[in-house]
């Protein structure tokens, strides 16, 4: 399968490394309108994952300086969409109705009526989408979704992230463009709840935001039938300096389950009072799901691990926990 990358900021450069590793997928194309990252210098990028860029070797990589252009690159099977997050949902519509299969970087589209757009495009074209939801193939969170079928009912859950507001990224701090801060960084643990529990009853918010000062934080909890509530809480907390973090706690009828960023293993508090620490594997959740992705691609498969139905529910349910913090009332979610 040959792939191209359209956008080599931050997500772009991340999956420029991960794609070297994905059996029976070429990088054969890339999409940007900056001459030096075309050549393969990427050494200036940077991110809330601490990790960076480099240089990679392009040598052999068509370079495109348009969208237009790479949808009409007959040696394209399939686009890896990483631009701003206002171009995700048109761009993929384009993509697919020029037959390219379609990865598109989280979120599928600012709102839930894009991302559904996005979905019946693909249904029409034939095509395979998936959003790069990447907790989905996050050891820990894998692992914990696996433990929680034996668990029983979960009793309280909390989900929190947070980093400093992005100083690599101006598009990201206008919210017309990317969301803002807390629907950016939160949509992944909305979409990971949106996996394990579905659609929550209800949800109410709080929080703060203030953009021009890096500030955009909330706590929202979600209310469901037959369990207690989920809590996801994080956001933006000004710029450059504070370190990026995320963390769970879930508390079910049979073990607590808890897993900090960057523990090399998942933590399991039985009921009994024993305690195990399950080892995690050492692997690039990046370069899971773009084998995942191609898989579904080269099997011909919708993805089942990572369907767009859900993707689109994220969307929706991340603007209503927003529309929450803003009324401060207590919504049904009606999604």
């Amino acid at each position: 399968m040959n792939v191209a990358i359209l956008g080599l900021g931050f997500m772009g450069t991340t999956h420029a490394q991960a794609w070297r590793y994905v059996p029976g997928a070429r990088l054969a194309a890339v999409m940007s309108s900056d001459e030096r990252k075309l050549s393969g210098d990427l050494s200036a990028i940077s991110g809330n994952l601490g990790n960076s860029g480099e240089r990679l070797d392009f040598s052999d990589v068509h370079k495109h300086r348009t969208v237009e252009s790479v949808l009409a690159d007959p040696d394209v099977d399939a686009v890896d969409i990483c631009l701003p997050t206002d171009s995700h949902a048109p761009v993929a519509i384009a993509a697919l109705r020029a037959g390219k299969h379609v990865l598109v970087e989280k979120p599928m589209a600012l709102d839930q009526a894009g991302a559904e757009e996005v979905i019946r495009e693909a249904e029409t074209a034939g095509r395979i989408l998936m959003a790069g939801q990447v907790l989905r193939f996050v050891p820990a969170y894998s692992l914990l979704s696996e433990k929680l079928k034996d668990s029983g009912p979960v009793r309280f859950a909390v989900f929190r992230r947070r980093c400093a507001a992005p100083a690599w990224s101006k598009w990201l701090s206008d919210a017309s463009r990317s969301g803002g801060g807390v629907f950016d960084l939160l949509i992944h643990d909305v979409d990971y709840c949106v996996s394990r529990w579905g659609l929550p009853q209800t949800v109410r918010a709080s929080g703060y935001s203030e953009p021009a000062v890096g500030i955009d934080l909330i706590h929202a909890e979600l209310t469901y039938s037959g369990m207690g509530p989920v809590i996801i809480t994080g956001g933006w907390h000004h710029p450059k300096s504070y370190p990026f973090s995320m963390e769970f706690t879930v508390t079910a009828a049979n073990a607590t389950f808890e897993w900090p960023f960057g523990a090399p293993d998942l933590k399991e508090f039985r009921a009994d009072g024993e305690m195990t620490a399950h080892e995690l594997p050492k692997s690039d959740a990046f370069a899971l799901e773009l084998e995942y992705f191609a898989g579904c691609v080269r099997d011909n498969r919708q993805p089942e691990l990572c369907p767009p139905a859900e993707s689109a529910q994220a969307v929706g349910l991340m603007n209503l926990i927003l529309k929450a913090r803003e009324t401060g009332d207590i919504l049904k979610c009606a999604i």
